[in-house]
């Protein structure tokens, strides 16, 4: 990155990340601390309020009155923005990402950059529900609802929603559950009458981000991505590579391949993908999934045995 792009991105991250260290910048930018020193001299000769805070808790920041010309991206930037603004209309078909789009697109001066994005496939089915929650994220409300889990028991939650999140092939609310006292993730499909309270949030919470972040690969504490390794044979090859994003990792003479895919156990399609190959594929590992597997075929089985 040239120093000229380097010194724009790193006010523009000051700006959006309020302080932060020098060595947390230097990594960030992939530079040494001296030149982040360096680049700090160059913003504040520029002109930029740039404050140096020392001791523990100390790093840079830009003073919180400071604000950028409003031209901050090219034409062809501001393309690429009306391009994801109108793929989030095609999932909530809230008319204040139509109004943005509308103004982005003046913007940009019909800059084409040769892609649509259509995420109406991600609909819950009820775009209010995605209305309803984000309303009570900015207003800090708590939301009430009733949810069944995985095991098919029903109860009432009562939740501080911090985001709604499209993540492991599904809708869901991250949340703060007061009785529980730590954070939580609710798949949208399993709420129902779902309601905002009068009740406002009992502490400030952290970015959504800042939050997947500090739980990274994790599902309310337990690890949710798990490594599977299957034999394939025929078309099956093509379709787990293109519905499971499987990967090649030997070639057989016979035409049959060993594939890798990962997997969020607590969700059921990659099972429906599976089973729906036949004897195309088969589990070789972990041996718990392919358990697993055998006991959803036998179930089947047992269906039909009494037919």
């Amino acid at each position: 990155m040239m120093k000229k792009d380097r010194l724009y991105a790193l006010t523009l991250y000051l700006l959006n990340h309020g302080k932060t260290s020098a060595s947390d910048l230097a990594k960030h930018f992939e530079v040494s601390v001296r030149t982040i020193q360096r680049d700090i001299d160059a913003l504040c000769q520029a002109g930029i309020p740039v404050c140096a805070f020392t001791g523990t808790n100390g790093g840079y920041e830009i003073l919180s009155d400071f604000k950028m010309n409003s031209q901050l991206a090219s034409n062809d930037e501001y393309a690429y923005i009306a391009t994801a603004i109108n793929g989030l209309k095609t999932v909530t078909n809230n008319p204040v990402a139509d109004d943005i789009y509308e103004k982005i697109t003046a913007i940009s001066k019909n800059s084409n950059i040769g892609m649509i994005l259509d995420f109406s496939a991600l609909r819950e089915g009820d775009e209010k529900l995605l209305q309803t929650l984000q309303s009570a994220v900015k207003n800090k409300k708590v939301v009430r609802f009733t949810y069944t889990n995985n095991g098919g028991e029903t109860r009432q939650h009562c939740v501080e929603p911090i985001a709604v999140i499209y993540k492991w092939y599904a809708w869901y609310m991250l949340a703060y559950n007061t009785a529980k006292q730590d954070y939580r993730t609710y798949k949208l499909v399993r709420m129902e009458d779902v309601c905002i309270t009068e009740d406002e949030f009992s502490n400030e919470h952290k970015s959504a981000q800042d939050i997947l972040n500090d739980c990274d690969n994790s599902y309310q504490g337990k690890v949710i991505s798990t490594r599977v390794r299957m034999r394939c044979r025929g078309n099956a090859i093509h379709r787990i590579k293109e519905y499971l994003n499987g990967q090649l990792i030997e070639m057989f003479d016979d035409g049959s391949a060993i594939m890798e895919v990962y997997i969020v156990e607590k969700e059921q399609w990659w099972i429906g993908v599976v089973l729906s190959q036949g004897k195309e594929v088969e589990i070789i590992e972990p041996e718990h999934i392919k358990e697993r597997i055998i006991n959803s075929a036998k179930d089947i089985l047992f269906l039909y045995d009494k037919l």
